[in-house]
Formats: structure tokens, sequence, C-alpha cells
């Protein structure tokens, strides 16, 4: 099952000062929602933790990260390989940097394919809730990057999805 997602925002910090915080993990890591810890292996390879639940299948998902593509300050992306309680799932983020309005623009799309247990069980239930815990993510960037905790634009909302979530 493949989630795609997209977006953009602007932020009043140079393009540079963008890459460098996206290429972090120590600073990038801890922004994904449900965060439970990470190892760093070298500057472009790092492995998190992330607390996930879907129906009754919850537990600690292990992703392996890997910066794939760094070209300063204009684009990095990352890829991912991870085991979740029933299933796995591959990822793969990009963020595209450009100045704009005195600060930096910044677009990012991915996707996850989630395979195994979890996306037969889940079905319907992964997309919203993954589009959900990205919105989390992009907000918490955004916030991170303006220092002030405002959101400064607009970026798609999460569909509606009541009170599920992927946090035990």
């Amino acid at each position: 099952m493949a989630i795609k997602f997209g977006g953009e925002f602007e932020v009043k910090r140079s393009p540079e000062e963008v890459y460098d915080f996206l290429t972090n993990p120590e600073k990038f890591g801890p922004l994904l929602p449900d965060f439970k810890g990470m190892s760093v292996q070298d500057p472009t390879h790092f492995t998190v933790k992330v607390n996930v639940g879907v129906s009754y299948i919850k537990g600690t998902a292990e992703v392996k990260m890997a910066l794939a593509e760094a070209d300063r300050p204009g684009r990095a992306k990352y890829t991912g390989q991870g085991s979740v309680p029933g299933g796995g799932a591959n990822i793969v983020a990009g963020f595209d940097l450009s100045g704009a309005n005195g600060g930096t623009k910044v677009a990012w799309a991915g996707e996850a394919q989630v395979f195994g247990k979890l996306a037969s069980i889940a079905g319907g239930l992964l997309e919203p809730l993954g589009k959900k815990n990205v919105q989390k993510l992009i907000d918490a960037l955004q916030a991170a990057l303006s220092g002030t905790g405002a959101v400064s634009a607009a970026a798609p909302s999460p569909p509606p999805d009541g009170d599920a979530s992927l946090a035990s």
C-alpha cells in the first residue's frame, strides 16, 4: 500500500540554514511524531525508533534512514527501510529549497510503501493516519525553523480521521 504526501511552506531563514537543519538527524529526527529514540551511524545514516499503533497492532517501529541526495542548499532527499509490528515500510522523502520573500520556500514530497500484515489489517486507516503524522512532522519542522513555534505558511490539512492516531 502506497501513501503519497507533499506540500510546501515558507520560513524566514536562508536556504543554507534550512538545509543544515534538515540534514542534521539530531535536529530533524526528534521532530518525528511519537519519537522514541535515535542512533546515528555517520553523518548520512541513522536509525529512528517511533511508537506505532493501528487497530490491535502496536509497538515500536525501527527505521533505518539514509541521506540519499545532498545538494546544499537546494535539495535533501532521504530514503528509509523499516520494520514495524506486523510488517515493513519503505520511505522516500525529499525537500527542495529555494529563496523566497527574504527566506526559504520548502517544497516537500514523499511516499511510504507499507506492506505485510499491517497493510492488510489496517487497510483504509493507514493513509489518513500516515498523512496526519506527516502533517505533525511538517508543523513541528515549521515551528522549529521559525523559532517562534508559529506556522508561517499554509500546508495541506490532514484528512479528518476521528480520534485515531498512530500512537499506542
